[in-house]
């Protein structure tokens, strides 16, 4: 969230609500002055700024990027456009704007160019980005207290990475120490991304046993099992995505696959992002498939991503298997 900029309630008008984060960007040369790691400037998607629930903006020394969801009213947008170039245009290199609801999405700059490569920082490790071409562009920012978590209880364990996307837990869990981490997700191109990740972090040839598995989860439940058991499970799914997963009718079926393949004393981080379910629905399908586990409570997120209602936004859950 912005710093200075609070929460507003549906009766507060909109043009109010731009009014203050126009005012609020003369404070982010100071947030962002000797900046390393990635930064959420504006968080409008969490529901807590009304009319602006279409922009985020992000600090990725020294890119800042900002996304807009649907088309920005336009007298706004031009106000707010020049008001960022001539407020953050000296301290950034560039200042890209992605429109992420025309398809393919079209990314340009308000200042600079678009560079090649750039990178997001995260408590020492570094993790490659790509502005253009693309929806996502690598990195989840929102999951850096997460991997924060998981770097406190990997150290000698193995650790099974499922949807492993460009592999930042795996980046995360290696530096940390663990023995071993098999990443799984169904996309080569990302996984190639995620081997990236580990050489830029001079990990590809480290202590920790690296995998990385381009499978359906769900026709390679015989390879994974002969990997196993696990001592560490991470699971970030995507909510929805045709041909790949369906978190309301797939994530319970998973979980009891999962029963059979941890160790004693495992644990799991659990991860949904569906505003349509509730982290209830992870309670539950646990309580159904996996009874043994325990549940040992939220894995908190970002302050700099507030939601207005918790329920719709990033769930993460801990879950521990009995010794």
């Amino acid at each position: 969230m912005a710093e200075g900029l609070g929460p507003t309630r549906d009766s507060v008008a909109a043009s109010a609500v731009e009014t203050a984060l126009l005012a609020d960007i003369h404070r982010w040369p100071q947030r962002i002055a000797n900046q390393v790691d990635g930064l959420r400037l504006f968080h409008g998607r969490g529901q807590c700024f009304a009319g602006l629930e279409w922009l985020t903006v992000d600090y990725f020394a020294p890119v800042l990027w900002v996304v807009c969801y649907r088309p920005p009213p336009e007298a706004f947008w031009r106000v707010f456009a020049a008001q960022l170039s001539r407020v953050m245009g000296p301290q950034c290199e560039a200042i890209i704007v992605q429109n992420r609801y025309e398809k393919p999405v079209v990314s340009y700059c308000l200042k600079g160019e678009i560079p090649e490569e750039g990178f997001a920082f995260e408590s020492g490790a570094r993790f490659a980005l790509q502005f253009s071409g693309r929806q996502n562009i690598g990195y989840f920012m929102d999951m850096a207290p997460q991997r924060a978590w998981l770097c406190e209880r990997v150290k000698g364990r193995r650790v099974l990475n499922l949807f492993a996307y460009t592999c930042a837990f795996s980046v995360a869990a290696a530096r940390a120490g663990a023995a071993e981490v098999i990443n799984v997700d169904m996309s080569k191109a990302a996984l190639r991304q995620g081997q990236k990740n580990h050489a830029l972090n001079n990990l590809d040839h480290g202590d920790c046993q690296l995998r990385f598995a381009s499978w359906d989860i769900f026709k390679s439940w015989g390879r994974l099992s002969r990997l196993g058991p696990f001592d560490v499970v991470v699971c970030d799914p995507p909510s929805q995505q045709k041909g790949s997963f369906d978190a309301r009718r797939q994530y319970p079926k998973l979980l009891g696959r999962l029963a059979s393949m941890v160790s004693p004393g495992a644990d799991l981080m659990l991860c949904l992002n569906a505003p349509y379910l509730s982290g209830q629905f992870l309670i539950d399908a646990m309580a159904e498939q996996f009874p043994v586990a325990h549940y040992m409570g939220p894995v908190a997120g970002r302050a700099d991503f507030p939601e207005r209602d918790p329920e719709r936004g990033l769930k993460v859950l801990h879950f521990r298997c009995p010794d």
